[in-house]
């Protein structure tokens, strides 16, 4: 399959990511939660200056570089097809889709609108970006840990080697 393919659907992520931040910001600044499901989910507007749980508050150039760095790693990682079977494609293109996500908050607003929250149990409000670095990378590793064969991988010069 053709990068662009990669390339497209991450964009689309990114849009959906961009369109529900923006809709958080219109809708419920100020507003506390709202409760979509009673008791299990909600939407919280939260401006996040760091990463995961808020850790590295503060640090949002240093993580606005970082994410424009593994961004363009994933750029090129999809192209080269560095980890070539299609699933593996596919989850990079989630974790890229993320990072993106949240890189163009931290460029142009200087946090990251965060808006899902889990209600049942204390856990750190997310979005959209979020679901897709976490659930790509988790699907990932399960993948390479689980189904990877050396087979997949290039050789780059192990029939030198013999």
């Amino acid at each position: 399959m053709s990068a662009a393919v990669y390339y497209l659907v991450a964009a689309l992520l990114v849009a959906v990511d961009q369109v529900t931040k923006y809709l958080t910001r219109v809708f419920l600044a100020g507003q506390g939660t709202l409760e979509v499901i009673p008791g299990v989910l909600g939407l919280t507007y939260v401006e996040n200056t760091g990463m995961a749980f808020s850790a590295f508050s503060g640090f949002t150039p240093v993580l606005a570089v970082l994410s424009l760095a593994v961004s363009v790693l994933l750029v090129v990682a999809i192209r080269k097809k560095w980890l070539p079977p299609p699933f593996c494609q596919w989850m990079l293109t989630l974790i890229l889709a993320g990072a993106v996500g949240n890189l163009i908050d931290r460029v142009f607003f200087g946090y990251v609108t965060d808006m899902i929250e889990v209600l049942f149990v204390q856990f750190a409000v997310f979005n959209v970006a979020d679901c897709c670095v976490v659930g790509g990378a988790i699907l990932l590793a399960v993948y390479i840990v689980l189904f990877w064969r050396d087979e997949e991988t290039p050789s780059h010069g192990k029939e030198a080697e013999k």
